[in-house]
Formats: structure tokens, sequence, C-alpha cells
């Protein structure tokens, strides 16, 4: 086993940490801490940073909330973050060094939710092995509805029939920062109404996470006789172009504002990108389908994708001993 060292993330660690991010294999922007960061507040940041000798070798966003560690709660995704020189072997003996650090520190439990390999830059799931090594408990599942735009996907007639209806109905699409229209005229009525819930993000966070990541958070909203009826959030990554939020007023249907704005993206604006990621469309932690939404985005040709995420008891480090021949 290498000389592998872990401690907490400190303020001092922002420009180290954002510089490996930047560097990382299976890293996207939600890493970087301008965005965590953004929402402080809210959580107990309890982010770890693994060294060999000096250097810095690995990451794991995180916070606590008691005696439990959560990768992230504020993300979408997480997990232990490495760099592309770090093979299998590596990630075994990081993630074993992290167990002992946390069980040291009397922390009982991680709760890990990992990163879709569709985002990572390179295969990254050397993880997985030392998760089953230390009998990790799967305790969710969310099925992401995802199309592949590498390969040949089709469309169905009911969304041509909406498309259709857009064309017909001369909307326009425009992209622009006006998060505060969409937000206020068109998701929190909708969120409200539909689920009793609000955006993740508020009007004021959304834009100032624009304004520090104006190429990678992207708003398009949709206009029909200069009154915006639909937009959307995209959250855009190397690989991969990920719907936010997605939400139209009441005339989606007889505008077909929705069909018209996503098939503009799919086909035109992230054509080039190698994933097309409509989200999830679960609820109750994963273990029920909203079965209408699911049906909407597979009819643009998508398919699932599953995220998973694990409960790991830090004791079993242990059992990472002694599995190398």
């Amino acid at each position: 086993m290498k000389n592998y060292s872990v401690r907490k993330y400190e303020v001092t660690d922002f420009e180290l940490w954002n510089a490996f991010i930047s560097k990382a294999k299976n890293a996207t922007f939600l890493f970087h801490r301008d965005f965590m960061d953004y929402h402080k507040d809210k959580f107990d940041d309890f982010s770890l940073l693994v060294f060999e000798n000096e250097k810095l070798v690995s990451v794991l966003p995180a916070n606590i909330v008691e005696k439990t560690i959560f990768s992230h709660q504020g993300l979408t995704y997480g997990g232990l973050i490495y760099s592309e020189k770090i093979k299998l072997i590596g990630v075994i003996d990081i993630f074993k060094t992290i167990l002992i650090f946390l069980n040291q520190n009397n922390i009982n439990t991680i709760l890990l939710k990992r990163i879709p390999n569709i985002y990572t830059s390179l295969p990254s799931e050397e993880l997985l092995y030392p998760l089953f090594l230390v009998k990790s408990k799967l305790i969710r599942r969310d099925s992401m509805s995802v199309i592949n735009l590498k390969k040949p996907f089709s469309i169905s007639k009911g969304r041509f029939e909406g498309i259709n209806k857009g064309i017909q109905n001369k909307l326009k699409i425009i992209e622009e920062p006006n998060f505060k229209g969409f937000w206020n005229e068109i998701l929190i009525p909708n969120l409200k109404l539909k689920h009793q819930a609000e955006p993740v993000h508020s009007v004021d966070e959304i834009k100032m996470l624009n304004i520090k990541f104006p190429k990678q958070i992207r708003q398009f909203n949709v206009y029909s006789n200069n009154k915006i009826v639909a937009g959307t959030t995209i959250f855009e990554t190397q690989t991969v172009a990920h719907s936010q939020y997605i939400s139209g007023d009441n005339s989606k249907n007889e505008l077909g504002s929705l069909d018209y704005l996503y098939h503009y993206l799919i086909t035109d604006v992230f054509k080039d990108k190698d994933f097309f990621d409509f989200g999830t469309s679960n609820e109750d932690q994963g273990k029920k389908i909203n079965g209408g939404l699911n049906f909407w985005k597979e009819s643009f040709g998508a398919s699932t994708v599953c995220q998973d995420f694990y409960e790991i008891e830090t004791a079993n480090f242990n059992l990472l001993e002694n599995i190398i021949l």
C-alpha cells in the first residue's frame, strides 16, 4: 500500500482543489468550489483530500450530518474523484485510507451517490470494486433518460406532432440569461401546483451560478407572441447536456412548446455532445416512476442509464486487507 494520507478540505485549499478537479477523469464543473460553495450555509462541509506523500491524488466532495458522511447532498452526483493516472489498486488503497480516517474520527457511515459513467471523460468505475468488497448496501437506484447522440435515435410520431405545432404557432426560442421570467412565471408555479415543491436553486442562486459558469449553465426560453410559455435550464459538461429544469405553462400541449424546444436542443444546439440527459423521472427516493414524464422523454429516443446510491460502514475497511494476490 502506498503512503496515502487524508485530511479535511480547508478554505485555503480552494485553488488546489479546483486545479485538481480541472484535470480529474471523472469530474465536472459541479465539483468546482465556486459551485459547491454557493449553498455552503445549508451544509456542513466535510470534503476530503487524499495525498500520496505531498501530491493530491483524489478528493471526496462531502458533507456531514451527525455521524454520517454524505457524498455531497447539494450535488446531483458525487463519489470519489481521481486522476487518470490512478488505477484500480490505487483506488482501493485510497478508499481504504478514507474509511480508516473516518472510522478513527468516530464516523460510522458513508452515504455515497455515484457519478453516472456518461459524465466521465474516461471509464471510471474503479470504485465499484472496493464498494463490493466492503459489502456496501445499494439503498437507492434512479433511472435517467438519456439519448446517445453519437448513435441513430428515433423520435416518435407524437413528438413530431408537437414539433409541428410549435412551427405552426411561430414559437420563438431564445437563449438568454433571463432566469427570473422562467423561474417566476413558469417553474415556481408549476412545481408548487404539481409537487408542492420549490426549485433546488433560487432564482438569485441560479443567476449567480450562471455568472460564474456562463458556458456550463444555459437558459433557453420559448415565447409565443412575446410571452414566455416554456423554458429549460441546461447544465453542460464535457460529454453531456443535462436538463436541470424543464417546465411549460398550461398551453404547452396546445402550442407544442416543450416538444419544439427539445427537438431544437437535441438536433441543433447540442447535436455534437456525446449524450443528452433528460434526468430522472423518479419519485419517493427512486421507488416510483412518473410514467407520463418518463414516456415523454423516451419518445424523443432516450433510453435508461441508472445512478446508484450506496451505504458503507466505515468499520469494514478491514475487508480491503490482503485482497491483492
